[in-house]
């Protein structure tokens, strides 16, 4: 079986050609970074009309290096939501017209689930299987959760951001800081140069109960630290330590709220599972790290995709559809996309978190 994955939530174009032996036949990528550089963060309007200018080219580049032909595939998928509604209006109508072409099924992935079932693709650290249940952190520009993942579409939400999600607030410091965007990459290479103990900054939520988030004090915060250096231009070392210190006390949080999560987790299911981090920020090299602390002083496994496959990817859109297939599921084409899309629609609602929850 093989399936190809459309994803245009954001700034990618994304397709992919997985199979179900976990194979990753294709998987192309066109950035927009470039295009949205200038103004510190994704424009949705840019973002839109720059899929609908490669989005025939890149489905056609990742079926060729596959060498395949959409008479092979079992099925076309593509991110339905949660993300920006231009680009999912515009992943999703090529998929459902190569779908009908071709006389397919069509599978509208939620954009989330597909983050989280990544390491079932990918495997753990010695390769096997993921199975189910395990705990997920999922961390991204627009999003962080923990949750119990019980199965396939079967999410249980332990916490989630009142306010800025992690990645969101990576980028707002690098606009700060004049690091350009994306911002976590950035901050993460100029942390390694700084001192992380020098700027005082608080950790929000820390040792409250629960597995909420927050990390909007943390942002204003830096700001205020940056306004009140000297006059001029901020010098490199003050930068570096800056990002040093923000990634410090950004990890404390994870911490903190991880720890609370796993114990929670622990009574959900007893028998355990992995910690499994998931999104574009569990790219960072240095927060996986302190994670891993954590999970092996519980005695756990922690479990990340490939940084390429953190980021948002046409593969993990791919695989989500085969897991869909394999169970008998698929979208008719009267699917409308969605803007929002919890993974745990069942969650009480946050106060002050709004749909983000």
């Amino acid at each position: 079986m093989i399936v190809l994955g459309i994803e245009t939530s954001c700034d990618e174009t994304a397709a992919a050609v997985v199979n179900d032996d976990r194979r990753i036949l294709s998987n192309i990528v066109r950035s927009q970074h470039d295009a949205h550089q200038p103004y510190g963060g994704v424009v949705p309007e840019i973002a839109a009309r720059a899929h609908v200018e490669v989005v025939d080219e890149i489905v056609h580049q990742a079926m060729a290096q596959a060498g395949a032909e959409f008479g092979d595939l079992a099925g076309i998928a593509a991110t339905g939501g949660p993300g920006l509604i231009g680009g999912v209006m515009v992943g999703v109508m090529t998929a459902k017209a190569i779908a009908y072409r071709w006389h397919r099924p069509f599978i509208a992935v939620n954009h989330l689930e597909a983050h989280a079932l990544t390491v079932r693709l990918t495997g753990g650290g010695d390769g096997r299987n993921v199975a189910f249940p395990y705990l997920l952190l999922l961390i991204s520009g627009g999003h962080c959760q923990l949750l119990a993942v019980e199965g396939l579409g079967q999410f249980r939400r332990l916490g989630t951001t009142v306010d800025d999600a992690l990645g969101e607030a990576f980028d707002k410091m690098a606009k700060m800081l004049g690091l350009g965007y994306p911002g976590g990459p950035a901050i993460e290479a100029r942390a390694a140069l700084g001192d992380d103990q020098r700027f005082d900054l608080p950790r929000p939520m820390r040792g409250r109960e629960g597995c909420h988030f927050s990390f909007s004090g943390l942002k204003t915060k830096v700001r205020q630290t940056i306004e009140g250096l000297p006059d001029g231009a901020l010098r490199d070392q003050d930068i570096n330590d800056l990002c040093a210190s923000f990634q410090r006390a950004a990890a404390d949080v994870l911490i903190d709220r991880c720890g609370h999560a796993l114990s929670e987790f622990e009574c959900i299911c007893p028998d355990g599972g992995p910690l499994v981090v998931a999104g574009g920020v569990a790219a960072n090299i240095y927060l996986n790290g302190r994670l891993k602390e954590l999970t092996d002083s519980h005695g756990i496994d922690l479990i990340a995709p490939p940084p390429a496959l953190c980021t948002d990817n046409g593969a993990m859109i791919a695989w989500a559809g085969i897991e869909h297939l394999k169970a008998g599921k698929s979208d008719g084409l009267e699917f409308a996309p969605r803007p929002r899309w919890p993974l745990d629609p069942t969650a009480p609602p946050v106060a002050y978190a709004g749909a983000k929850a």
